[in-house]
This record gives C-alpha cells, structure tokens and sequence, in this order.
C-alpha cells in the first residue's frame, strides 16, 4: 500500500566514536540542544546500550534518560534500546541461545516510530563493537540509512590515522567529525595541519572542541561508587569535582609542597597520616580518601566539616585505589549539571551546525513557527 503523500521518511544522524569514551554523549548533547534552539523536533536513543538497569520489565539506558531528562524529551522521542551489550549477552550469542535478528528488530522498531525532524543515535564504543549482533556502527548506519558523524579524542596529530581508516570503511556515509580534548597549547597546530589535511581528505571538521579540565573531572560521588567507600563527613558535598590525584606518602613539608601545585584534588593517604590529612584540608583539596580503614582523629573530621570537604574511608591498600581512581578519570561520564553547560558552551563555541544542516539537507527556517 503505497504511503500517504504527507508521509517522510525519518532523518537519522548517527554519532560514532573511534574509540570508548571519546566525548559521544557529550557531542550529542551538545548538539542536540543547538538543534532544539534552531526549532528541531528532535528524538534520541542507543540501539546498543553499555549502561543499563532493569525498570518495569524493560532495559533502560542510563545515557539516554540522562540525555532525555535535559533535553526535556517525551517518551515518545526516546528510541528502544534493543540489546545491553555486556558478558553475559556475548556468551548467550557465541553460545547460540540468542538468535535474534537485532538489524531486522532495528528496522521494524524504527521504522514505526514518531521520529520528529531529525532521530539521533549514538552508537556503540568503536567501529567494531556490536559487530557480533549486526549493530556495528556500518551495520547500524546501513540498516535505518542514516549519515555518521564521528567523534574522536585528540591525542597527537597522528590521532588522524583513525580518522583516514574510519573514512574507509565508512565511505560517504561519513559526513563529518568532531576533534575532542584538544589541549590550549596545541589547537592552532591541530587547525592549520590536521584540520586542512582532513578537509582535503573529503573530511569534513565539523567541530574541534578545546580540552576542558572540568569535563575531564569526577564527582566525589562517583569516586564513592567506584570504591564502595564510607562517607565519613560532610555527605551533603559528594556533588564536588575532583579534577586530580594525589597521593599522600611523602612526609609533610613535601606533602604541602606538591599539594599546592595542584587543584581541585581528591589526596589518597593512610588513615594513620594525621599531618598529611591536616595539610591537604589546607590546599585546594576537594576528597580526603583515607585507606586501611583507620578512623582520622577528632579534630580532622571537626576541620573537614568547616571547610565543607568530605572524608571518604576505604577498605582498600593505597595502590589499588589509586589505580581506580585512575581509571574513573579516564572513563568519564557527563551526568553533572555543571558538565551540561560547559558541554553546550563549548558546543555553541566550537561546533558547526549550520555546515552540519546543509550537509543533512534540513533547513532550520522551515522548523521555526510561524509569527
């Protein structure tokens, strides 16, 4: 049956990433809100989800009710997820107890969907994740036909290699890129050279986004989750942003030497390490984590407490929670409101939209009510 003439087919724009945790939900977020400001109906989702709980009998994505909630989407501009990519759904995979079809789920899901003007997706870590399910960046790209964008963490300029080997199997589906975490010192290099060479490689750089040290930072809260830790004092404060480590193991003048160096640090130390404590709650500190699970003294808790720094305990030796603060620094997610806002500035500062419109084919004007 042939459909009705008013009947589009939905605009989809996929946001890709060379490597996890690269700046996707940040990228989209940040979008996401331009098109909002330029009047596009705009729906969002993860076919493949790498964060999700269980909620009434269906999988949430953390990241796309997050993204939702300050988008202020509606549930029906929220897309399934169709699939947590985790261990288990590998083995049943590899095993034969799941056979599904998620490229056909994919289509017959999407396709009946209330999509609004455009249908962002954000797609899995890499290139290659999802490949075992059909929902690869290629496959999902191919399935619902939808332009990628890709997001890629600035390291040096060889960071464009993966751009180069991205283009190639991603061919003109490929309609831009966003360069992320470019440090201040190296972004008039990384414009003149990286940027001009991409562009005459038919790679269009659609945002080259500067190194932000406060997107780059953790909550005391999630370094609380991460370690499994007491909160000693101050409980009402997790909401701080930790921006560095440093370990306390070096006797005390040097201990307030290095500390004063630093900003907005979370200090690793004994509990028995009363002097280091007592300097780090004198320097920019924003989390004592004590190990060995020994109590500070009195008049510690007492100092923290004015100074509105949290005391967090862990039942942990120092190096193994100094190896997973570490790692919550380099797998940082943006659930702050404080991230929120520098992602859109940064976005509205550094991002292309306009060109990106033109190379969708939308025309914002016509999204706009009429006066």
């Amino acid at each position: 049956m042939p459909k009705s003439p008013e009947y589009l087919p939905p605009k989809y724009l996929l946001i890709g990433s060379t490597e996890a945790y690269s700046g996707k939900s940040a990228t989209v977020l940040g979008l996401s809100y331009q098109l909002q400001k330029k009047g596009f109906d705009i729906t969002y989702g993860k076919p493949l989800g790498t964060c999700l709980s269980e909620s009434e009998s269906h999988l949430v994505e953390e990241d796309v009710e997050f993204i939702a909630t300050h988008l202020n989407l509606p549930l029906n501009r929220m897309t399934p997820t169709l699939l947590a990519l985790d261990e288990l759904a590998v083995q049943k995979r590899l095993c034969g107890e799941d056979k599904t079809n998620y490229r056909q789920s994919l289509v017959e899901q999407y396709s009946q969907l209330q999509t609004g003007d455009l249908m962002l997706l954000e797609g899995a870590g890499n290139l290659d994740e999802g490949s075992l399910f059909g929902l690869s960046l290629s496959e999902v790209a191919e399935a619902v036909d939808a332009p990628i964008i890709l997001v890629c963490r600035y390291k040096s300029l060889c960071s464009v290699e993966s751009l180069l080997s991205a283009k190639q199997r991603l061919s003109d589906r490929l309609i831009g890129v966003v360069i992320n975490d470019i440090p201040a010192a190296q972004l008039q290099a990384v414009n003149t050279t990286m940027r001009t060479f991409l562009e005459e490689m038919n790679i269009p750089v659609l945002g080259m986004l500067p190194e932000s040290s406060l997107l780059r930072s953790v909550s005391v809260r999630e370094l609380v989750n991460q370690l499994h830790a007491d909160v000693l004092c101050r409980s009402d404060r997790l909401d701080l942003m930790v921006e560095s480590l440093a370990i306390g193991a070096m006797n005390v003048n040097s201990a307030v030497k290095y500390f004063r160096k630093r900003r907005n640090m979370a200090v690793v130390t004994g509990g028995d390490r009363v002097e280091i404590q007592q300097a780090a709650l004198e320097t920019s500190t924003q989390c004592l984590i004590l190990t060995g699970q020994l109590p500070p003294p009195h008049f510690i808790l007492t100092r923290a407490e004015e100074l509105e720094i949290p005391i967090i305990s862990v039942d942990l030796d120092t190096l193994t929670t100094v190896e997973i603060v570490d790692k919550a620094f380099g797998q940082v997610r943006v659930h702050e409101p404080i991230k929120v806002e520098c992602i859109r500035q940064l976005m509205s500062e550094h991002f292309d939209v306009n060109r990106l419109l033109t190379l969708l084919g939308l025309n914002a004007a016509a999204t706009l009510p009429s006066s």
